[in-house]
């Protein structure tokens, strides 16, 4: 690739803002994600008081919530957490389904980051695998994207 010009964010979450908005609604699981998430953003040298999380009833909440933050224009980005587990009903294709394209449009209408840190499975188990078990924890993977993302977003002269 020589000379092609690279553009991409650092992971150095130092001076940067970040908000957390987590869903209750499975928290067993989500509080996994949350714990992986403000263990990434301080590894990547995040200050406590530069991390805000806000707490929301569900996955279908995650979006206006979001919405809000992110309009306020106090954060950097934003990582939404939260956990939707496949039961009998089609319940949780119109969650898991409103719930991304929500947070999608959120981070198109308003120029800030949102990073999709919702688990959609199948089981509880394969939640539980991707909460800090066996293939890690989406909750780090978010928050460190969310760092990447926040630093491309200055470069690029959008923050």
């Amino acid at each position: 690739m020589d000379g092609v010009r690279i553009i991409e964010g650092e992971l150095q979450a130092g001076g940067l803002r970040f908000a957390l908005v987590a869903a209750r609604f499975n928290e067993f699981i989500v509080e996994r994600l949350i714990d992986g998430a403000l263990r990434a953003l301080a590894g990547h040298g995040a200050a406590p008081a530069a991390i805000t999380l806000v707490r929301v009833p569900g996955a279908f909440d995650l979006p206006p919530v979001a919405q809000q933050m992110a309009r306020s224009g106090q954060w950097d980005a934003i990582v939404a957490l939260g956990a939707v587990i496949r039961g009998e009903t089609a319940h949780f294709d119109f969650v898991a389904g409103e719930c991304a394209a929500g947070l999608a449009r959120v981070a198109l209408d308003t120029g800030v980051p949102v990073v999709f840190g919702v688990l959609t499975t199948a089981t509880v188990t394969q939640a539980a695998d991707r909460a800090g078990g066996k293939d890690g924890n989406r909750g780090a993977d978010a928050a460190t994207a969310a760092v990447r993302l926040a630093n491309l977003h200055r470069r690029l002269g959008a923050g």
